[in-house]
């Protein structure tokens, strides 16, 4: 050993000394840096030291892996607008979405309602729940309090619906802590809001269908009570139509005057040129049988309670009710055709642009982001805190 060391040109005392000089190096500069942790003082250990170390830990070795599920959909309606992007490609089909409807499936799926239907079975407390999970994560880690508005409070932090205006999409995102879970919760509740809107869809439909049913038979039946008004009126006052009758009243009533002229006529020159005429006596009968029937025949016309001129009023409004119930009810069956095509053309649907994904990795917790973010913001707070001593300190002195 001694040959090699002099062979070296060193001796062993000197080949020695390097290596306590590297020793007693490492020392210094630990010695330096606890005498830089010193004069830093207690503040830096527990605004920057401390919580970053509890952040390693946590997002280290705590934090559960979180898998997130997403699915995305359109609710699509024949006769509505779409807007731009997307939607107007939508609408090149000759469909566009349906926001109102798109609206309440997003609302549904943020309710209790949804939540109770997702977790029927248990799916939702054994998902998030149970045994496996960190008890920073976990739903009721320590099982004290499992009732459904916890349970709620808990389901609005895992599950998001987001629509976007423009294109008519709505992403839905479940957090479970398995990919199997996340991808069935997501699954359960698409499924949800599909039915959603098929029921609003049926219920709109049979509401439209149901009033302008309504309408008809309301129609019908005043129809009905016009028609038989009419029918009565007709028996009591012994008139078909007044109008008609009338013109043929005064038809007769024309021939009858024209007879009745005729005779006079011939009586005045039977008593210029014959006044002994036995032919006078029977053309005076005539003439005043004539006289009487035409008054009878006007006065069936015109002149007292039972003429012709006195029902017409009563006939002609109940006519006209009964066609103004006739063409109420027409346009009341039209409208529950139209009503029903209106129903089968509006049918809006959900329409499945993206699956219920199945993530092969978790995305959260961003560990390495956590643990930076938790440093940078404790720096911070330490060199605020540092400035605000100092300027106390400063004020003392």
């Amino acid at each position: 050993m001694a040959d090699v060391v002099a062979f070296e040109g060193r001796s062993p005392q000197k080949a020695a000394a390097p290596e306590a000089g590297v020793g007693s190096g490492r020392g210094h500069w630990s010695a330096a840096g606890i005498a830089r942790m010193r004069r830093m003082g207690p503040l830096f250990l527990f605004t920057v030291i401390i919580p970053t170390m509890l952040s390693i830990l946590y997002f280290g070795m705590i934090a559960s892996d979180v898998y997130i599920s997403e699915s995305r959909f359109v609710v699509r309606s024949p006769d509505k607008p779409a807007k731009s992007g997307l939607g107007m490609l939508l609408n090149t089909a000759g469909f566009a979405n349906a926001s109102d409807e798109v609206r309440a499936a997003q609302g549904y799926i943020q309710s209790r309602d949804a939540l109770r239907a997702l977790n029927a079975d248990g799916l939702a407390q054994r998902s998030w729940g149970n045994a496996q999970i960190s008890i920073f994560n976990r739903f009721n880690p320590f099982g004290l309090s499992g009732s459904f508005e916890e349970l709620f409070i808990y389901y609005g932090k895992k599950i998001g619906a987001e629509f976007d205006t423009d294109t008519g999409i709505t992403a839905l995102t479940v957090r479970a802590f398995s990919a199997r879970d996340a991808q069935a919760m997501n699954l359960r509740l698409l499924e949800q809001a599909e039915a959603l809107v098929n029921q609003l869809n049926e219920r709109g439909q049979g509401d439209l269908i149901r009033f302008a049913g309504r309408e008809v038979d309301e129609a019908k039946e005043e129809a009905r009570k016009a028609a038989l008004e009419l029918a009565s009126y007709r028996n009591r006052a012994g008139v078909i139509d007044p109008e008609r009758q009338a013109t043929v009243q005064l038809q007769m009533i024309s021939k009858l005057q024209d007879e009745l002229i005729g005779a006079r006529m011939q009586l005045l020159q039977l008593s210029s040129i014959a006044a002994q005429n036995p032919q006078i006596p029977l053309l005076k009968v005539r003439i005043a049988g004539l006289q009487q029937a035409v008054d009878e025949q006007l006065g069936m016309v015109a002149g007292n309670s039972r003429s012709l001129s006195a029902t017409a009023a009563q006939y002609q409004r109940l006519q006209l009710q009964r066609e103004f119930a006739d063409r109420q009810l027409a346009g009341a069956l039209s409208a529950l055709q139209d009503a029903r095509n209106e129903a089968r053309r509006q049918r809006a649907y959900v329409e499945r642009i993206a699956q219920p994904s199945m993530p092969d990795d978790a995305m959260e917790p961003r560990r390495l982001r956590g643990i930076i973010a938790t440093f940078i913001v404790g720096l911070v707070a330490w060199g605020i805190l540092s400035m605000l001593l100092a300027g106390v300190r400063e004020h003392r002195n």
